[in-house]
């Protein structure tokens, strides 16, 4: 009994810190920004106690990132239903519209490849790919039985979705820096477009293109 009430201990704690660092980073302007001493605080234990969760402040936003996965296979499976049929341009749509409603999900899909899964230990980067290979996998075949798509076609839609959410959230979400400069010269400041508006249209396009002839 001391055992299970340790782990769920544990867990409401992890859990804690999961929701603490997204909220942060919600906040904050993006998860670059998180810091471990902010996490801890905000979640209400020892700026020392995080290390018995997460190794480091990389492994935490790694959680986050394979949480994000889960999260987005539930919206679109939520989002599809029971629809069938459906064309490129709503597959597309189903698409963005989970995507953007999941924006911290957005700004780690950048940070992930370049830093977080490559410093981690070995056995958590494998977790990692595991988890997320397989809610990639369940999109995939979500959106197979209910689109007009192939599953080929599905598998580069998505690849284009993932790519463009990591580039474009980060240019809609400059640093202070980037965003005093574009202030002062407004005719740069296009690059900082509307997440939501540009992520859908290029994304109707590119799903377009891949299902015609």
């Amino acid at each position: 009994m001391q055992r299970a009430r340790s782990a769920d201990d544990k867990a409401r704690r992890s859990e804690a810190l999961l929701a603490s660092a997204e909220g942060l980073a919600q906040e904050l302007g993006g998860v670059r920004y998180v810091t471990l001493a902010a996490v801890t605080e905000r979640a209400g234990l020892h700026r020392t106690g995080v290390r018995r969760y997460y190794a480091s402040k990389e492994e935490l936003l790694l959680e986050l990132a394979e949480r994000g996965w889960g999260q987005w296979r539930d919206a679109v499976l939520a989002e599809v239903g029971d629809r069938t049929g459906l064309a490129p341009a709503a597959t597309a749509a189903t698409l963005s519209t989970t995507l953007t409603g999941l924006p911290v999900f957005c700004d780690l899909l950048t940070h992930v490849p370049l830093t977080l899964e490559g410093d981690v230990a070995l056995e958590r980067a494998h977790r990692y790919k595991t988890n997320a290979f397989a809610a990639h996998d369940e999109i995939v075949a979500t959106l197979a039985a209910a689109s007009t798509m192939t599953p080929v076609q599905l598998q580069d839609l998505i690849a284009t979705a993932l790519a463009l959410s990591a580039y474009l959230w980060q240019l809609a979400h400059p640093t202070p820096t980037l965003a005093a400069l574009y202030d002062q010269v407004p005719e740069w400041g296009h690059v900082a477009l509307d997440f939501a508006p540009r992520l859908r249209d290029l994304l109707k396009a590119s799903a377009t293109g891949l299902a015609g002839p």
